[in-house]
């Protein structure tokens, strides 16, 4: 008589030397964390465990992650945690980091944000006004969003546009035939009329997207997404390997060689966008003051 089935666990490929980043930095890390915790703000840098962190931090860099720290949804890539009911926002929150950034002297200031599908306007109200408050206390920086998709609501994309970022990203993080196991709860063609619409409602800024490979996706539709990217005029691609996170989240099928991710730049290139940055450890918003001060000038 056979005895039960052993569902072996299928051991993930062995990370390769050229993703393997030595932490230095450990006195500034400190520093700027004692500091988001003393004014309850949160990064994406650290809830997404990227592994950019230490030497972002170090630049005085960072991605301020507004609308709390817990996603109404679950995207298998993510480590964020989840909550279908979420805290309330805290009313100080826009205030507070731009206090933040001016006391970092920020040149250049990343904003982004958990999915909130449990709020009516998705939490565009709060992301306008913070960017609004960024403005303000850094009337010479840059200012780039990077936003949930809001269920499609082209009016909440509208009311952060309104705002006057200069750089509006969106992620669409994988291809279209895995959008079911990685993204869920989003949809391909929404995500990409997000972007159509920012360009179409504000033309002067520059639109940006990024996107994981090592998901299990085909150079194919790396390259079919990219082409979908251009067709909605989105002037910056950012390609990354993805990394798990944590056990519960998706393992990774494939590291793709540094030669490809070249051979991914160099096509994105010939479409015509005007900045692609694609690296092994390139995130939507590592050195994105940089990527975005060469696609501005192109």
């Amino acid at each position: 008589m056979n005895g039960p089935l052993v569902q072996l666990e299928v051991a993930q490929p062995r990370l390769p030397e050229w993703l393997r980043k030595r932490h230095t930095h450990f006195e500034a890390v400190h520093d700027l964390k004692a500091e988001l915790r003393r004014l309850n703000l949160h990064t994406v840098c650290e809830s997404a465990r990227c592994p950019n962190m230490h030497e972002c931090f170090a630049r005085g860099a960072a991605t301020f992650m507004i609308l709390g720290n817990l996603c109404t949804r679950g995207c298998g890539f993510c480590s964020v945690p989840k909550s279908a009911r979420p805290l309330r926002l805290a009313a100080g929150e826009p205030e507070s980091v731009a206090r933040m950034a001016a006391a970092m002297r920020l040149r250049y200031v990343v904003i982004t944000s958990v999915n909130r599908d449990d709020l009516e306007d998705g939490g565009s109200h709060h992301f306008a006004l913070t960017v609004a408050a960024v403005k303000r206390a850094l009337p010479e920086a840059r200012v780039e969003v990077l936003t949930p998709d809001f269920c499609g609501d082209l009016e909440a994309v509208a009311r952060v546009l309104d705002a006057g970022p200069h750089v509006f990203n969106h992620n669409m993080e994988t291809v279209a035939r895995l959008y079911k196991r990685v993204r869920p709860q989003a949809d391909y063609r929404q995500s990409l009329e997000v972007l159509r619409f920012a360009k179409k409602y504000r033309p002067e800024s520059l639109t940006k997207s990024g996107l994981m490979v090592g998901l299990g996706e085909t150079i194919g539709e790396v390259e079919g997404l990219l082409r979908d990217l251009r067709d909605a005029e989105v002037d910056v691609a950012t390609l990354g390997q993805y990394l798990q996170p944590k056990r519960r989240n998706l393992r990774v099928e494939e590291y793709v060689t540094p030669e490809q991710f070249d051979a991914y730049r160099d096509y994105g290139l010939s479409l015509g966008f005007k900045m692609v940055f694609s690296g092994p450890l390139v995130r939507s918003s590592y050195m994105a003051d940089l990527v975005n001060e060469q696609a501005a000038g192109s």
